[in-house]
């Protein structure tokens, strides 16, 4: 089989799967270098930025370039031809010797660059999905898609609220729900909030030194905080690349950015920013009103409740945040919680519509 110095690979990768990246892997057995071009229009609603960072990520030896193509497909004009010729020399550094594609235009892409063309499974029989069908339908496609991808397309659910409202046990509750539809639900992922685990182990540290020391002992300074916030958001996504098109979290960094303030009495802006920086879909916000409370070592008293009921919701409405209150028994909160989300789900993922194209 024939290798070739300089090879390229070219798409959308809106988003990518796993006959782009099939198509790519092929191209690297046969070239002694790669150039995956990335070409996005201004339109789609998936960053050029993010497409290029998947396909570094996927294929981290080929050389990975992005561009704006803002240029409709039209392979029977050759005026269109050029216009995009132009963006893909810009793009592309050095003479190419072979174009893999598993596309019909690959012929004329490759007699234009003076380059040979490989066609690569063209008839999706190795991977039978398409960009196409994941835009229409990412749940159907999910198999197809690369963890980076199937983080950025999980639906993230938190639950939050004050100390022995029920949120560990609804959060629970929820990834059972959805792993019990089967498919690809079965791998719906839970994540634990991880303050627990650290103020577990704080604890356990302070007993070490004195064997007497209880919860009312400890205290919390404003550095902390964003180490809990930087663990809860390695686990959130985590748990995002390997799971179901939803994620269940109980609590994340934008609670601990509550927490903070009940603690040290003021905000913090590295947990605020970090909190910013990640997409969440749907908070669902235990009251308290309905769950008695339980002291398990680790909690300050019912006083506090309805105060941090109170700011989880102020904060939920001044940031804008889809949120939920759910309130009454375990079975009303799931019930009512799945409304929610199926709700969410239902919605869909609504990708913008590429630029047209004439075959």
């Amino acid at each position: 089989m024939r290798r070739f110095g300089h090879g390229l690979v070219l798409g959308k990768f809106y988003p990518p799967h796993a006959g782009h990246h099939h198509l790519v892997r092929t191209a690297q057995d046969r070239c002694e270098r790669l150039t995956v071009l990335v070409c996005a229009a201004s339109v789609e609603s998936v960053p050029l930025a993010d497409r290029v960072a998947w396909m570094r990520e996927a294929h981290p030896g080929a050389e990975v370039v992005g561009a704006v193509d803002d240029v409709p497909v039209d392979l029977h004009d050759p005026d269109v031809w050029e216009a995009h010729m132009a963006i893909f020399r810009a793009a592309v550094a050095g003479p190419v010797d072979a174009v893999f594609t598993s596309e019909a235009y690959g012929t004329e892409l490759a007699r234009r660059f003076g380059a040979e063309e490989v066609c690569v499974d063209p008839a999706r029989t190795l991977f039978p999905v398409s960009g196409t069908a994941v835009r229409a339908d990412p749940v159907a496609c999910w198999d197809y898609l690369q963890p980076a991808v199937r983080a950025a397309l999980t639906r993230r659910v938190v639950v939050l609220g004050a100390e022995s409202t029920g949120t560990t046990t609804l959060s629970r509750a929820l990834a059972a729900h959805y792993r019990r539809r089967g498919g690809v639900w079965a791998r719906t992922g839970w994540v634990a909030e991880y303050g627990r685990l650290y103020s577990e182990e704080k604890l356990a540290a302070a007993r070490a030194a004195d064997p007497g020391a209880t919860w009312a002992d400890l205290s919390f300074a404003s550095a902390e905080f964003p180490v809990i916030a930087r663990r809860q958001d390695a686990e959130e996504e985590r748990a995002a690349r390997t799971g179901s098109p939803v994620l269940f979290c109980d609590t994340d960094s934008f609670a601990t950015g509550i927490w903070h303030e009940r603690y040290t009495g003021g905000r913090s802006a590295e947990v605020e920013q970090r909190a910013a920086r990640t997409r969440r879909d749907l908070y669902l916000l235990t009251d308290h009103a309905d769950v008695p409370f339980e002291d398990d070592g680790l909690r300050d008293g019912p006083h506090l409740r309805p105060w941090m009921t109170g700011r989880f919701r102020e904060e939920l409405e001044a940031t804008g945040r889809r949120f939920l209150t759910v309130r009454g028994d375990r079975e009303e909160r799931l019930t009512a919680a799945v409304t929610a989300v199926d709700a969410l789900l239902a919605e869909g993922w609504h990708f913008a519509d590429p630029l047209p194209e004439t075959r």
